[in-house]
């Protein structure tokens, strides 16, 4: 299998090395607009990985392409690489983009191929943890995410401007939309993270699972922030963010109905969300390009793989998933 991964920040560099270690993979293209970046990260990549440096002419000859650059530049290059018949894994959590690569599922169905939107720690990961949840119900009533941190700066950026945009619910099927940075609400994170105040935040998360699970009556979406982040989300950013961050957990609970009655499922995950997020988009090329996603068109990871052996593989990779007690 020939991969290409286009942006090598931290959630694409993590891709990268994820894929080089893969039996499965034969080759892993790069291409990042920072040529240095890339010839950096081929290096440490070793003989699997082939160099390509711009001014590009076309799209990446691959088996499957990972986009891990910025959000809001993911939406074009996924709608040419489909129309060439090339599935693709896309890593943006922007409500918008998130938008435009779902209105791709007519062409990419009638092409007969799969675009998996946001496969990195959240949303992407906590779509395979609702999903895994709700295969011990009957019925999903209602899906709660939250997650705390984040990876190299370009998602730091998307943090900040998360919570001066607007938020996006779902009730009692309709959307509702919220001011972001209100809805404070303590969630309980794995250890060694704890409790954190969380609030509304205009992120994807009910666009890629409501139509993961038919009927369900509520789905939010919530985002760790200080006083600071909240205070200065208006704001431009005062100072350049870190390269890549420390820490980082996403919550998931999943409320349904099982033959005992009333039931409600947690699963949390704690990890650097760049090396968590680049585990999930380098997982999920590898299904795809093996041809087992669950099915063609547009849709995020609760639609498109098997949660099960999903969640054991990225164990087995160093991303470890747990349910609440």
């Amino acid at each position: 299998m020939r991969v290409a991964v286009v942006g090598l920040g931290a959630v694409g560099t993590r891709a990268a090395r994820q894929l080089a270690s893969s039996d499965a993979v034969v080759q892993v293209v790069l291409r990042d607009d920072r040529a240095p970046r890339a010839e950096e990260v081929a290096s440490s990549l070793g003989a699997k990985a082939v160099l390509e440096t711009g001014p590009y002419a076309s799209p990446p000859d691959a088996d499957v392409v990972v986009l891990a650059t910025p959000a809001g530049q993911q939406a074009a290059l996924a709608r040419t690489l489909v129309g060439r018949g090339t599935p693709v894994v896309t890593t943006s959590d922007s409500v918008d983009e998130v938008r435009t690569l779902l209105d791709l599922g007519p062409e990419a169905d009638a092409r007969g191929v799969t675009v998996a939107i946001g496969a990195t720690f959240s949303p992407g990961l906590t779509c395979v943890l609702a999903r895994f949840a709700a295969d011990h119900l009957d019925t999903v009533d209602e899906i709660h995410v939250s997650r705390l941190g984040t990876g190299g700066p370009a998602c730091a950026r998307q943090h900040h401007d998360s919570l001066r945009g607007v938020a996006i619910d779902w009730r009692d099927g309709g959307w509702q939309r919220r001011p972001a940075g209100s809805g404070r609400e303590l969630s309980w994170f794995p250890d060694p993270i704890g409790a954190a105040d969380c609030y509304r935040a205009a992120l994807p998360d009910a666009l890629l699972l409501v139509p993961a699970f038919s009927g369900v009556g509520r789905v939010t979406a919530r985002l760790a922030a200080t006083r600071r982040d909240r205070l200065t989300a208006g704001l431009p950013m005062l100072r350049r963010p870190h390269p890549e961050a420390g820490l980082g957990a996403v919550r998931v609970e999943v409320r349904g109905r099982a033959d005992d009655g009333i039931r409600v499922e947690i699963l949390g995950a704690m990890d650097r969300p760049g090396v968590a997020g680049g585990a999930v988009a380098a997982l999920t090329a590898i299904e795809l390009g093996s041809g087992r996603a669950g099915r063609a068109g547009a849709g995020g990871l609760a639609e498109l793989v098997e949660p099960k052996p999903f969640l054991a593989e990225l164990a087995r990779r160093g991303v470890k998933a747990a349910r609440f007690g």
